[in-house]
């Protein structure tokens, strides 16, 4: 089966097939994640403090948090590299930088396996943790949400740019204007959970 595409613009909207339907998918995405995080500022505003502790006092290891958002930010960097290099006809250089946006995301991945794993030694799990093991606790039932469900968003876009890095290279030879278009894709996607992470660091972990 052969999906219709389009590598121009389309005149009524100004932009390609692709990039419209990544931006209909992240706004879905958007509200997706909006929604859990009105839920988390609207349990936590109605609890009172003595009842919602703050990351560090739950727990949560700051200076691990703080690493993982330097990983994904420095992988945004290296997602735009990447896509330049492929402007700029540096194809070695383009698979280099998307190569190192897949090993970060991978990492960031295998961190946040190991926060998990203490959390799991330490009896913490999604539906109790605080203030003692075996409590009830709605903090981390929105933290292993959140961060579970972020964690998953990045899997997806780390096997994507796989993808794109070992077979879809294939089409740079016969339709470079098409995969380029993957690519601003792909990095589109990317930047959002970056963003996503970005807001996620301070509430759960700092504030």
């Amino acid at each position: 089966m052969v999906i219709p595409y389009r590598a121009e613009p389309h005149p009524l909207t100004g932009v390609t097939s692709g990039k419209l339907g990544i931006w209909i998918f992240l706004a879905s995405e958007i509200m997706l994640f909006g929604s859990l995080f009105s839920s988390y500022v609207l349990l936590r505003v109605g609890t009172a403090a003595e009842y919602w502790p703050r990351g560090i006092e739950a727990g949560l290891n700051v200076p691990i948090g703080t690493m993982n958002t330097l990983i994904l930010i420095t992988s945004s960097v290296t997602m735009v590299m990447s896509w330049a290099s492929l402007k700029m006809d540096k194809f070695d250089a383009f698979k280099r930088y998307l190569l190192a946006t897949i090993v970060l995301g991978v990492v960031f991945l295998v961190v946040k396996a190991f926060e998990y794993g203490a959390k799991f030694d330490h009896h913490i799990y999604p539906a109790v943790g605080w203030p003692e093991a075996t409590d009830p606790s709605i903090f981390y039932g929105l933290y292993f949400t959140l961060t579970g469900l972020h964690a998953l968003h990045i899997f997806l876009g780390v096997l994507v740019n796989l993808w794109l890095l070992v077979y879809g290279a294939e089409l740079w030879k016969t339709e470079r204007v098409r995969y380029e278009g993957r690519i601003e894709i792909s990095g589109l996607y990317w930047h959002f959970v970056d963003l996503v992470w970005i807001f996620l660091f301070p509430v759960l972990y700092l504030l």
